[in-house]
Parts: C-alpha cells; structure tokens; sequence
C-alpha cells in the first residue's frame, strides 16, 4: 500500500503565509507561457479591428470617405455612426449609465458629434493587422471644427461646483473653518498645481471577442474585473449575463484604467458580431492616450491656521480640475485631507470645467496621491515657520481619531513607521536648515511625508476543492494586475488546508468562477484572502462532521467544537495526539475531493468576531464603528544640480503599517513599484495637451517620459507588524495604493531642504528647479 506524503502524517508543514514565496505565475511569464488578452490567435477565421480617430476636437462628422478603404484586399468591413449595430443601452442615458460599469456618459459612434480629439469616428476590419492598418489610414473624416475648451485653464472655460464628486458632496464642511484659520495666529497659503498624467501601463488596451454561438460570447479582456466587464457589456448588447464569459489570465498593468468598460470593447463584440468572425481590437500607444482615461490636471489651494506651537485649528481647501463634456469626475482629493491629521475645522470645494478631453479616471491612488501632495507639503511649511521638525509637527497633530467620522482606528502604527523610516533614512544626521548641506557643488536634501489609503468596503465569492490525495484546487473570479495575487491566494490556501504551496492551484480571471468584485482600490488581497480562508473553513467543518461521525476514526463520538483543524491534520483541541489526517477520513468515506464555498468580506462590512475576554461569542463586533486605513511614512534624500536643475533622488526608504502582510517580497515589490510611480509624478510624468487644439502633443512612449532603473536608487522598504481584528478574516489590508500617496510630496520636501526654495507645480522639470533657484529665498 502507497504510504501517504509526509505532511499528512505529522503536524511540521511550515507555514508559508508571511515568507518571502516566489511568484508561483513568474515561470510562465518569463517564458512566455502566460497568455494576455491580445494572445489569443488561435481562433479559428481571426481578424482584426483597427480605430480611426479624430483630430480634431470638437465638432461635427460631416461625411466619411471611405470607399478607397472598403475596395483595399481583406477588407471585411467599415463601421462608422451610421451602420454601427445598436447598442441596447449605452451611458449616454443617465439611467443607463448608473447600471454600467463605465466612467464614460458618452458612446462614441453613437452619433456624429465629436467631443475630444482622438475620439473613435470609424473602425475597419480586416484579414491581417497590416491590411487593417492601412485601410484605415485611407479613411477621410470630414469634420465640421468647433472651439473646443482644452480644461480649466482655458479662458473659455466656465467653472461650477458639481453636487457630488464620486458620492461625496461638492462642497464639505465641518466646524467653521474659514473663521478658525482666518483667527488662527500661525497662517499658511498656498496653491499647488498637477500636470494629467496617463497611466501607461505595459499591456495596451486590447479585447478579443468570439461568438461561439448566436447568443454566446467570449470576450478575452484587458481588464481588473472580469464580473463587471460581463455585467456591462451584456447590459449594452441585450444579453442576459450568462451568455457573457470574460477571462483575464494575466493584466500587464492596468493602474485603475482598466477598471472600466471602454468603448472599444463593446465594437469588438458588436463587429464580431456583424461579421461572422472573431475580432481582435488592440489600442496603439496613441489611442491608449485618448481611449481609457488618465488622472486629470488639476490646481489646489489650501488654508491652514494653527496656534503658535503648530496645532492645526482648521483647513480650508479648494480643488480645481478639468473634467469631459459629460462627467462631473474629480478625484476626492479632500478625503485625505479631512482626516490625516486632527483638525477641528474644515471646509473642501470643488469647482469643474467641462473641456473637450476624455473623462479621467481612477489612477493608482485617486484624489489621495495628489492631496497628500498638497496637505503634506503645507506641513512642511509651517514647520518651517515655527522652526519644528517635520515629523516633530506630524506628531504634535497626530489623530488618534479620525476627525471626519470622530470613529476610532481599526488599527494605526503610524508613529512606528514614523520612528523606523527615521533611523533607516539617518533623519537624526538632517542639518534642520534648508540649503545649508552640499555634496561638492550638488545641494543635498532630505525629507519625509506620511502616506494613508482607506479600506473601501468589498465582497466577494470564493470555491476550495480539496482531494484526498493532498491537492487542492481553489478558484476565485478575481483578476491578477501584475501584483502577485496568484501567489498570496495560493500561500493563504495552503496555510489553511495544512498542504504545501505546489499541492494549491488557484484559478482566476475567469467569469464562471466564483464572482467576485473588481481588483482595484486595494480590495483583492483583503477580500480574497478572506474568501478563500472561510471556504477551507467550510471544507474542514464538512471533515470534521464526516470523522466524528465514523466508527473508524479516532474522533468519533466527539463533538464537532471539539476538534480542531491544524496544518491537514483533525485532532482533539484537548488532546492533540489523538486525531487523523484528513486523507484518511476522506478514503473512508469514498470521497475523492471535499468542496467549500465562501462570502468574504473587507471593510466596514465584515463582521469581525468578539474579541474582549468576556464577550459574547454570539455577537460579532460592529466593525461600520472603526476607520480602517492603511498608513505610512516615505523619506528620501535628493540631490539638486544648480547648474542643470536636475534631481536626483540617493535615497528612498518606506515603511508601511498594512495590517498582516501575506508575502513581504511581493508587498516590497508593491511599495516600490508604487513610490516609482510617485517619482515619476514627482520629476517628469505629464501629458501636455495643445491649449489652442485641445490635442495631445506627446502621446507616445518616447515624449511621455516614465523613471527607469537609472533614475531609481535602491529601495528600502520595510514593514510595522500590524494586527488589525475588524479589517477582514486575515486581518489584511490592502498596499497597492498607499504605496504612492505621500510620495511627490516626500520628493518636494526634500528638493525644498536642499534647495530652500518651494516647488509647488508638478512635475518638477529641470527649468522650474533653476526658475526658483533664480528666485530670493
């Protein structure tokens, strides 16, 4: 007879949640294995799709030319307003819009007016890319051009205060807070001002969409939320969801611009449709620019008062920014604002001028990277002032509560990230006066800025087969943006099945998984993990009923609270050495495989357990009563030539309080990819919009400049060991995120102590660096 692996005979299988385990998908990546949504060319009868765009940005179609096209050889089809299939609902119907999962309130193609330059106006199918290509270039739109409005800087452009900025209002007050900082004895002004940035991710848009029968669709999608893609696109055809399946294996970066349906899905499925054949429609870089969003260009003032010793008695705030002819879209940058410090007052407004742009949308961090830059800033300031440390100032305004719901923490270890990222940087060797410290003729500085990011709430589905021969398939309709969530779901399945990591294999991306909401917003590691966690619990629950109901098991007759599941094992809790491993319980009962199922929650919903000494083991605590954040603190060292003007950063450092961390290595990888998304922001990242056009004019990858590892040092990052018991199950909280807010600010505090000379206008290019140097400090 076999005798059984090892680990079901003893209780030594390690525990792997919380190492540094590789990334069980990077053998297929770097080999080429791992299959993205425009890999798909074995359909059978492929063909490919490519857009014609508008130069122009506001107008009329008055005719498209498109007869030299249609006569091109392999040319299926051109589709334009006219003859484009109908859509069943499409967002341009406020009532439709709120059933969609699309930031746009506008479907191109729907009819012949022209909002934005580089808006879709044709499309044209074809055998062979090249053929479609070309056909495409023979297309001529003639257009009737209107003024466009190129955002709110434009003297044309009217400003408004919208009702509601993504649910929150647009105007928000608490405590009278133009009168406390107009009393204040300390007072701070300032203005502070955000280029557009684009989210250019490695993977373009792209959708490849196949009927694989009159009413059945496939559609293999760029995208962070199959169960959202399905619900919207079946919406807009008219199907019934079940006749939608979406898949998403890999995302080569998505940054919240793939969070959305964008109406280059929808063609793909409809022209599939009207030909016959599978569609391929893959974004060139340019029309990534103008076909998923970016995160908007935007100015913020911000008033502070405090007393003397540098305690803030209010904040009044006011957010300008660009939005689409169609959208009230901002990102809620006075959320973070409102909350990251104790602040007795505050007022925040939003004003909005519609332009002739394609909407904004969520990029990594929304409305909290950019507030964080101008309330983390203006802390640097007015300790400036007062002549105070930095983080000598952030702990004298320290919230123990947050001050925008009065709700206590579910956990915050700010002050030790506060207290490792200074001893890990050297803060203690910081000369306190700005542009007194040189590195031969380079100006050296160093700063610092505290980062937060909320838990938004999120639920989701999650399905665990266990085998009795040891293996375990675990499924989840999530989707994998690149961060290592393949891998944390297998650690936190092995870990709970008691089964070493290679014995787990997780399925995702996939709409006949189990749904579950989109992997945005920090949310797929606390809710997936939470999910997975209670259906292994619902396995050994079935188990253990199976074992104390069988003769043959040393567990039989005990009750069911009376045994306890360790590492694949069923044993009495009062007496360890008398129980079985699993497999044997299964055998006996003549069951190959044993299956769970779960609702895992994340945030205020999540009914956490009990946890004083004499609770009711009954009730669960009202986790809605806690603020859940995750918090950090970024230090870096710059160095500034005053010759060139450039910046140079030596030195970064971040430490991060995040509740349980699943794998440190890729939770590092994270925060470092997040703080070079921040450098970016910080030094060079900006999409330049003609303000007479309304036209991009750097929509590629060599004008758009992103850091590379030359513009990078090494990274220090580390972790605050943080239980958090209302988070979710796992006690995890989410890190893509707060990853960057903090960060453009911790570069400019640091360009500010170098230089003594505030820049407040990002990015901050070589020409603004010697514009302020030319400056009186």
């Amino acid at each position: 007879m076999e005798t059984e692996p090892q680990f079901f005979e003893t209780n030594a299988a390690p525990t792997v949640v919380g190492q540094p385990m590789n990334r069980v998908d990077g053998w297929a990546k770097v080999t080429g294995h791992a299959k993205y949504s425009a890999e798909y060319n074995q359909l059978p009868g492929l063909v490919h799709a490519v857009l014609v765009t508008s130069p122009v940005a506001k107008g009329r179609v008055q005719r498209i030319e498109s007869s030299a096209a249609q006569k091109q050889p392999g040319v299926l089809a051109i589709f334009t307003h006219e003859n484009l299939p109908k859509l069943a609902k499409t967002p341009d119907a406020p009532a439709d819009k709120a059933a969609l999962n699309s930031p746009m309130g506008f479907m191109p193609m729907t009819s012949d007016q022209v909002h934005y330059a580089g808006q879709t106006v044709a499309v044209v199918v074809a055998d062979t890319l090249e053929r479609a290509q070309y056909a495409a270039s023979l297309v001529k739109v003639i257009i009737a051009p209107e003024a466009p409005v190129s955002s709110y800087q434009d003297p044309k452009a009217q400003l408004y205060v919208p009702k509601s900025v993504k649910g929150m209002p647009g105007v928000t007050k608490r405590g009278d807070a133009q009168a406390a900082v107009q009393k204040a004895p300390m007072q701070l002004a300032a203005t502070y001002t955000h280029a557009t940035i684009h989210h250019n991710y490695m993977e373009p848009g792209a959708t490849t969409a196949h009927w694989e029968a009159a009413d059945r669709l496939t559609i293999y999608e760029t995208t962070q939320g199959v169960s959202e893609t399905q619900k919207t696109v079946s919406l807009m055809l008219g199907l019934a969801t079940e006749q939608v399946r979406v898949i998403t294996k890999y995302l080569g970066g998505g940054f919240g611009s793939k969070a959305w349906v964008w109406p280059h899905t929808v063609y793909a499925a409809l022209i599939a449709k009207a030909v016959g054949r599978p569609v391929k429609l893959v974004l060139t870089r340019p029309q990534n620019f103008t076909s998923m969003g970016h995160r908007e260009e935007q100015q913020q003032t911000l008033r502070l008062g405090a007393t003397k010793e540098g305690k803030l008695l209010g904040i009044v705030y006011d957010k300008t920014a660009t939005t689409s002819p169609w959208d009230d879209y901002a990102e809620t940058n006075s959320r973070i604002i409102g909350m990251l410090y104790h602040l007795p007052a505050y007022e925040a407004t939003y004003r909005l001028a519609k332009s002739n742009v394609m909407t904004s949308t969520a990029t990594r961090a929304p409305g909290d990277m950019p507030g964080s830059f101008a309330i983390e800033c203006s802390m640097d300031d007015l300790a400036a002032q007062l002549g105070l440390d930095p983080i000598q100032l952030r702990l004298l305004n320290y919230a123990d509560i947050d001050s925008s719901t009065g709700h206590p923490w579910s956990s915050k270890s700010l002050k030790e990230c506060y207290a490792r990222g200074a001893e890990l940087i050297g803060w203690n060797k910081r000369n306190p006066k700005a542009g007194a410290t040189r590195e031969g003729k380079l100006l050296v500085g160093m700063g610092m800025a505290t980062g937060s990011y909320p838990v938004h709430n999120s639920q989701g589905n999650a399905r665990v087969r266990l085998y009795a021969d040891g293996r375990a398939v675990v499924q989840a309709g999530a989707t994998d943006l690149g961060t290592g969530t393949y891998t944390i779901i297998t650690q936190v399945a092995a870990d709970s099945l008691g089964i070493p990591p290679e014995n787990v294999r997780f399925e995702l991306g996939d709409t006949v998984l189990p749904s579950t909401q989109w992997s945005g917003g920090s949310t797929a590691a606390g809710r997936v993990s939470s999910s997975v966690y209670l259906a292994v619990q619902e396995v050994w629950q079935k188990l253990i009923k199976l074992a104390v109901m069988d003769k043959k098991s040393p567990l039989y007759g005990a009750k069911s609270a009376d045994v306890a599941a360790e590492k694949g094992r069923l044993q009495l809790k009062a007496n360890p050495g008398k129980g079985e491993a699993f497999g044997e319980v299964m055998k006996r009962a003549s069951l190959g495989d044993i299956e769970g199922s779960a609702l895992g929650r994340y945030g205020s919903n999540y009914e956490a357990p009990q946890t004083t000494a004499n609770a009711d083991p009954n009730k669960k605590e009202n986790a809605a009563e806690h603020s859940m954040h995750a918090f950090g603190a970024h230090f870096c060292e710059v160095h500034v030539d005053p010759e060139l003007g450039t910046i140079r950063i030596s030195k970064w450092v971040s430490v991060i309080g995040a509740g349980r961390i699943l794998n440190p290595k890729t939770a590092r990888s994270q925060v470092i990819g997040g703080s070079t998304m921040g450098i970016g922001a910080a030094l060079m990242e900006q999409t330049v919009r003609d303000p007479h056009l309304a036209r991009y004019t750097n929509a590629s990858l060599a004008d758009y400049h992103v850091p590379v590892n030359a513009d990078i040092p090494e990274m220090t990052v580390e972790f605050i060991d943080e239980h958090d018991p209302y988070v979710n199950a796992m006690g995890v909280k989410g890190i893509g995120e707060i990853s960057i807010v903090g960060v453009t600010a911790a570069v400019a505090n640091a360009v500010f102590h170098a230089t003594g000379r505030r820049l407040r206008d990002l990015p901050m290019t070589p020409n603004k660096v010697l514009a302020a140097l030319r400056e009186p400090a």
